[in-house]
């Protein structure tokens, strides 16, 4: 198994883009790209710990590529809104791939270049490429919460 990190926003649904695709063993949600140690979602919350609201997503590479992962990252959030995703606004919601070693830095790089190229929002590519550091895991009520949220029937953000 190996492991990815993506920042786009809420993590909520960006956790759930990644758990719909074929060959992702699990996800969880965190906070990664900041300097402070443990931080807790309040914390993330304030801007002042320089964490963004991050998905570690392990997948099995025989059944699914890096750059399918980048193509769900790409198609589930808007890239080129600079610390923001609709009402969503800090740097906790900026767009990120936080890479885990230069393979996969090499191939985000080529991604975004794309992106960039064939924007269909017309704007610059926002989203930063690099090691994020430590991912510090979320609170357990925001794990899966989408998926939590379904099965008590209950649905809304």
């Amino acid at each position: 198994m190996e492991k990815a990190y993506f920042a786009a926003g809420c993590f909520w649904g960006v956790e759930e883009a990644f758990r719909q695709v074929e060959g992702v063993t699990a996800t969880s949600v965190g906070y990664m790209g900041g300097q402070a140690p443990e931080p807790n979602y309040e914390e993330v919350c304030s801007g002042r710990t320089g964490h963004a609201e991050a998905v570690e997503v392990t997948y099995d590479p025989a059944r699914v590529d890096y750059e399918t992962l980048l193509e769900v990252f790409w198609g589930c959030h808007d890239p080129t809104q600079l610390n923001r995703q609709g009402p969503d606004v800090g740097t906790q919601y900026r767009s990120a791939i936080f890479t885990v070693n230069n393979t996969q830095e090499a191939m985000a790089q080529a991604s975004k270049r794309k992106q960039e190229t064939n924007s269909r929002h017309g704007r610059p590519v926002a989203t930063q490429i690099g090691p994020g550091g430590t991912y510090w895991l979320a609170e357990d009520y925001h794990q899966q919460y989408f998926e939590k949220r379904m099965r008590g029937g209950v649905m809304g953000h």
